[in-house]
């Protein structure tokens, strides 16, 4: 697995949930087998077929987990640089085309979302303007087509 940036709060949190998943849910799920067991014959019973899934899920979910933090680089802002974009920097772009300025947060594909202002740095856009600075115009193809984005602002 390739290694994901996490901010030291997004790390913290998938810890808590790796934590839930390997205790609470490990006993929920089988207090489940353990109801669907007393159900009768194990081959024509859903619940326990149900549970089996349920546990199949939760196994996943864990190592899934387990493989991201032992691969995770902590995104520390003291060391992220204010004039070269990095995974981290927030950051203030001018489309060149229709003069509409936008505000980003470079982060790792895991904290991505777009709707929050948060692009991956794996993204068509995040992917381009790293190592760019302020004043740079870097052209970025879009599934929209190629756009040329003014670097106005790096924080």
């Amino acid at each position: 697995m390739a290694e994901i940036w996490l901010t030291q709060e997004e790390f913290e949190k998938r810890k808590e949930h790796l934590d839930y998943l390997k205790s609470t849910r490990t006993l929920e799920i089988a207090e489940m087998l353990k109801i669907a067991r007393g159900f009768g014959d194990l081959s024509e019973n859903a619940e326990y077929d149900a549970a089996k899934a349920e546990q199949a899920k939760n196994e996943y979910d864990i190592a899934t987990l387990e493989a991201e933090l032992r691969t995770a680089k902590i995104i520390d802002h003291i060391m992220v640089s204010d004039d070269k974009i990095n995974v981290g920097s927030t950051i203030t772009v001018k489309n060149q085309a229709t003069g509409a300025e936008m505000n980003f947060e470079i982060v790792g594909t895991m904290a991505a979302d777009p709707v929050s202002g948060r692009i991956s740095n794996e993204s068509p856009i995040g992917g381009a303007l790293l190592g760019h600075s302020v004043g740079d115009v870097v052209p970025v193809t879009t599934p929209g087509g190629l756009i040329h984005l003014e670097i106005v602002n790096i924080l």
